[in-house]
C-alpha cells in the first residue's frame, strides 16, 4: 500500500486478526454442532471444524456415527431439489431486464438484456468456470449447516469466471445494521509451493525457505473482504472501489496482498435464519433428534436380526450341548425327550417389526424435513387429470417458497451482481445503449426457474378451474355462452410460458394468425359447398319460372 507506514501495516494486521480471533470465539457452539451434524450427514467433513492445521484426518472413513443411510440419502437429494427448482442447468433459470418500466419497453434496451443474459449463461457453465459442481456444494451446505458461501472472481489466464464453494469451517461472516453480511473473513490452508504460485517473492520468509525444504508444508492465510469505509469516488483504483480486500499471512503477521471489489466476490445465504443469530439452520439441525434415534433403533434392529438369523439356544444346563450343532442336515440325538417335547429352545428376539415401523417413523420425518417427501407427491397418488398435477404442484410451491425464495435474495441474487461485475470489467458484455447508459445500468434479475414457475401456477390453477365449472354449466345448459367469457387466445400462450413449455414447441402470432386465417377459409368453403345443392335449386326453379 502506497504511502503506509510498516508500522501502519503492523498496525492494519493487528487489526485485521483481532477481528478475525473475535468472531472465531463468538461460534464456538456452532461448530459443536457443525460437528455432530458432519458426522451424520457427510462424515467426509467430519473432522474439518475439528482438526485445523492438520491434514492428517485425509482419507479416514469416518462413518462410525453413521448406521442407516436415511440422513445422507436425504441431503443428497435435497441438493438435487434446489438445484432443479432453483438453477437447472438445462434451463434459463433467470433473464435480466431494465428495472424502469419505460426503458424495459425499449427494443435496443431489450436486445442488450437478452445478449447479456446469453453471454452470462454462456460464462457461467462453461467447463472451466465449474458452477455446477460447485453450486451443488453450496446446497449441500445450506440443507446440512443451513449457511452456504460461494466465492466468484476472475477466471485466471482468460477471460470468464471461476467459482469455488468455500467451506463454512473457513468462512466467519459478519451482518450490518440491515441484517445484510457485508463482512468476510475467510481463513483457509496453502502449501508453500501453492502460496508462492499466487504471491511470489511477496510470501512470508518462512514460506520462501519451505519451498525447497518442505513444499508441501501447509500455512495458513485470512482473507478479508469488508466495507471500504474511506471510499474515493474519483479514484479508479481499489480505493474507489465498494469493498476492501486483504490477503493476511498468520505466519509472520504479514499482509501480502491489498486491493478492492466493487461487488462483494462472497455471495452467502443461509437456509433459516434465527433472531439474533448469523449463522443459519438448516433442516439437518431440525432433524437431528430424529437421526440419533434413527441411528440407535438401528443398532437394535441389527442386534434383533443377528440374534433372530443366528438365534441363541436354551439348553438344559446338562443337555447336549456339548454335542449340539448348528450344520444343515446334522442329527441331534437328545433333543427332543422320549414324549417328543423340544429340549431346545431358541431365546425370543422380540417384534422385529416393530422396530420397522419406529424406524419408518423416523426415515419419514427426515424425509419430509429435506423435501423429498414433498416431491413424491405426484408420483405416490396415481393417475391424475392435469388439473389435479397442477394443484399438486401449486401446494407445493406454497410450502416451498418461504425457505427457497430466500435463496434467490441472499445467494443467486448477489452472485449474479458479481458475475456481472466480473463480465463487464473485462470487456465481454456488448456496449450498453444510449438510454440505458443514461438509467446508469439498472436492471432487476427476472427469474424463471420451476420455483418461479410454479409460485405463478396459482393462476394457471385457477384458469382450469373456472374452465371446468363452465364446461359443466355448458354441458347441464346445452349452451355455449359460459366459454363466452374465456380469451383462449390469450391464455394458452400465458400458460404455456407458466408451465415452461419450450418457445419454440409453441406457434409464433404470425403462424397462429396463418392456421386461423387457414381453417376461416376452409369453413366458408364447407359452408358455400353445403349451401350449394339449395342455390342449385333455388337457380332452377327460377328457371323454370321463367320459361312459363
Amino acid at each position: 500500500m502506497e504511502n503506509y507506514s510498516k508500522a501502519q501495516m503492523d498496525a492494519l494486521s493487528d487489526e485485521i486478526l483481532s477481528e478475525f480471533n473475535h468472531v472465531k470465539g463468538n461460534r464456538g457452539n456452532w461448530e459443536s454442532h457443525w460437528t455432530e451434524i458432519a458426522e451424520r450427514f457427510i462424515p467426509s467433513q467430519s473432522q474439518q471444524f475439528k482438526s485445523k492445521g492438520s491434514n492428517s484426518s485425509n482419507g479416514s472413513k469416518n462413518t462410525e456415527f453413521i448406521f442407516d443411510s436415511t440422513p445422507t440419502i436425504a441431503l443428497n437429494r435435497f441438493a438435487a431439489i434446489l438445484d432443479s427448482m432453483l438453477t437447472p442447468r438445462n434451463s434459463t433459470w433467470h433473464k435480466l431486464g431494465a428495472s424502469n418500466p419505460l426503458i424495459a419497453k425499449d427494443r435496443q434496451a431489450q436486445i442488450w438484456f437478452e445478449e447479456a443474459t446469453r453471454l452470462l449463461f454462456k460464462y457461467r457453465y462453461a467447463p472451466e468456470a465449474n458452477f455446477a459442481s460447485q453450486n451443488q456444494q453450496v446446497w449441500k451446505s445450506i440443507g446440512a449447516f443451513g449457511s452456504g458461501a460461494m466465492f466468484t472472481d476472475d477466471l485466471i489466464g482468460g477471460k470468464g469466471l471461476r467459482y469455488k464453494s468455500i467451506h463454512l469451517s473457513e468462512i466467519y461472516f459478519v451482518e450490518n445494521h440491515q441484517g445484510t453480511v457485508d463482512k468476510n473473513l475467510r481463513h483457509f490452508p496453502l502449501t508453500a509451493r501453492q502460496a508462492y504460485q499466487k504471491w511470489g517473492d511477496k510470501c512470508p520468509e518462512a514460506v520462501i525457505n519451505s519451498i525447497k525444504t518442505a513444499p508441501d508444508k501447509q500455512f495458513y492465510f485470512l482473507h478479508c473482504v469488508r466495507p471500504n469505509t474511506e471510499i474515493d469516488y474519483e479514484r479508479f483504483d481499489y480505493k474507489g472501489m465498494k469493498f476492501t480486500s486483504y490477503y493476511l499471512s498468520i505466519e509472520g503477521k504479514k499482509i501480502i496482498e491489498w486491493g478492492g471489489y466493487n461487488s462483494n466476490p462472497y455471495a452467502i445465504s443461509r437456509y433459516e435464519q434465527a433472531s439474533g443469530e448469523v449463522y443459519g439452520r438448516g433442516p439437518a439441525m431440525d432433524v437431528l433428534p430424529a437421526v440419533k434415534t434413527l441411528n440407535e433403533q438401528k443398532k437394535t434392529l441389527l442386534k434383533q436380526g443377528h440374534r433372530a438369523v443366528d438365534p441363541v439356544l436354551l439348553v438344559h444346563d446338562d443337555g447336549i450341548i456339548d454335542t449340539f450343532s448348528m450344520k444343515p442336515g446334522h442329527m441331534n440325538a437328545g433333543g427332543v425327550s422320549s414324549e417328543g417335547r423340544a429340549l431346545v429352545h431358541t431365546l425370543p428376539v422380540g417384534n422385529v417389526s416393530v422396530g420397522k415401523d419406529m424406524m419408518d417413523d423416523e426415515r419419514a420425518v427426515i424425509n419430509d424435513a429435506f423435501l423429498v417427501s414433498l416431491f413424491q407427491i405426484l408420483t405416490d397418488t396415481g393417475t391424475q387429470t392435469a388439473t389435479e398435477v397442477m394443484e399438486r404442484a401449486r401446494e407445493k410451491a406454497i410450502l416451498i417458497a418461504p425457505v427457497l425464495g430466500r435463496q434467490q435474495t441472499e445467494y443467486l441474487g448477489p452472485m449474479i451482481d458479481r458475475e456481472l461485475d466480473i463480465l463487464s470489467r473485462q470487456g465481454v458484455l456488448p456496449p450498453m445503449p444510449g438510454i440505458l447508459k443514461e438509467a446508469k445500468g439498472e436492471y432487476t434479475i427476472q427469474y424463471e426457474s420451476p420455483l418461479a414457475r410454479s409460485q405463478q401456477s396459482e393462476s394457471v390453477s385457477g384458469f382450469m378451474r373456472t374452465l371446468e365449472s363452465a364446461l359443466q354449466i355448458a354441458n347441464v345448459t346445452q349452451s355455449m355462452a359460459p366459454l363466452y367469457h374465456f380469451n383462449f387466445k390469450a391464455a394458452i400462450p400465458e400458460i404455456a410460458m407458466i408451465q415452461g413449455s419450450p418457445t419454440k414447441w409453441m406457434n409464433t402470432p404470425d403462424q397462429v394468425a396463418a392456421l386461423e386465417d387457414s381453417e376461416a377459409q376452409q369453413q366458408q368453403a364447407a359452408q358455400a359447398q353445403a349451401a350449394a345443392p339449395g342455390q342449385a335449386a333455388l337457380i332452377k326453379a327460377a328457371a323454370v319460372a321463367q320459361g312459363r
